[in-house]
């Protein structure tokens, strides 16, 4: 199969276009290679002759505040509309979609009283005093956390959450058209070698290493016991290959791509300074208004219906993880000797 891959050099795509590489043509294309997905000319000349699209092109992160509402809709939302359309005129019918888990907003929560709930967005005052959890929209009790299906409805609480969800939407309209396939992959927390460092958009994962490579403790937010579910990111390429055989014509269908396993942002920020040996994480009591407090995937449809189950374990995917970026902290800073 020829395939156009988005977002082909970056932390994600690079992994996809190696595991592709085993068994597919790859057409790579990014910013790095010249390609803007919201450039039709651009499209209209790597589309003939291609048999399906991996689009992981992406602006990533949680956007840091309103002014970054223009740039997350103009690359995600828009760039993805432009890209369908070229699909449209050049017959490509298969989509593979990068989406997110960010989409559900919070988790799938249960109360003691109304058993199955879903909370609106956690209260300052509620933050403010140490309260992390959820409370019941009926009651006010606080809530327990359960695992979330594709089934659960949207609820976006940020830039980069919004525009997620409309290329999903988009990416159905498109389905729906023309006939086309499309699949769309709701990573959880993805890491791996070359996640990116050093950044606001960072993944929390990458954000608590740099940390521990500078001698500095992990800060961890809250309580440290919010849960996600960390997935690798080799993983993750291994399920884009499978994807592009799944799906229904005519249709969108989304999938939890996640290890199954969940862990505590504090057991991640343990985990990772046991295996740099650098200083124990310290718990804030901090908190960002945009942040959900658990959100955890039910990864049975990917299993059913892509074959996809993680393989790579929480511990040994944080070993192999921590070790390259200590490598490559060794390497930059016997480069900058004098």
């Amino acid at each position: 199969m020829r395939v156009l891959l988005t977002g082909s050099s970056g932390f994600i795509g690079s992994h996809i276009a190696e595991a592709l590489g085993q068994e597919h043509e790859v057409i790579a294309a990014d910013l790095r290679t010249g390609v803007d997905v919201r450039d039709p000319e651009a499209l209209d000349r790597l589309l003939p002759g291609v048999d399906a699209v991996i689009h992981q092109a992406a602006k990533v992160g949680l956007g840091v505040n309103v002014a970054d509402l223009p740039e997350y809709t103009s690359v995600n939302a828009y760039g993805t509309a432009i890209l369908l359309a070229a699909m449209a005129r050049h017959g490509v019918g298969r989509l593979v979609l990068a989406s997110s888990m960010v989409v559900y907003g919070e988790g799938a929560y249960d109360c003691p009283r109304h058993d199955r709930v879903r909370p609106g967005p956690r209260r300052v005052e509620d933050l403010a005093a140490g309260v992390f959890d959820p409370r019941c929209p009926l009651c006010e009790s606080v809530l327990s956390p359960s695992v979330v299906g594709e089934d659960a409805p949207p609820d976006p609480r940020n830039a980069y959450a919004t525009t997620k969800l409309a290329q999903e939407h988009l990416a159905a309209n498109w389905a729906r058209e023309t006939s086309g396939t499309a699949v769309a992959l709701r990573y959880h927390n993805v890491y791996g070698p070359r996640m990116p460092r050093d950044t606001p958009y960072a993944g929390v994962a990458s954000i608590f290493l740099s940390a521990l490579l500078s001698g500095r403790s992990p800060a961890v937010f809250e309580d440290g016991g919010q849960r996600r579910d960390f997935v690798h990111v080799r993983d993750v390429a291994r399920a884009n290959v499978l994807a592009l055989a799944a799906g229904r014509a005519g249709e969108l269908r989304a999938y939890n791509i996640a290890s199954g396993v969940p862990h505590t942002v504090g057991e991640l920020a343990a985990a990772l300074a046991a295996q740099t040996g650098g200083p124990a994480p310290v718990t804030t009591g901090d908190y960002r208004l945009g942040d959900v407090r658990h959100i955890v995937a039910a990864p049975a449809k990917a299993a059913n219906e892509l074959g996809f189950t993680a393989s790579i374990s929480f511990e040994e995917g944080l070993k192999e993880f921590a070790a390259q970026h200590e490598l490559h902290s060794t390497s930059r800073n016997l480069t900058r000797t004098p």
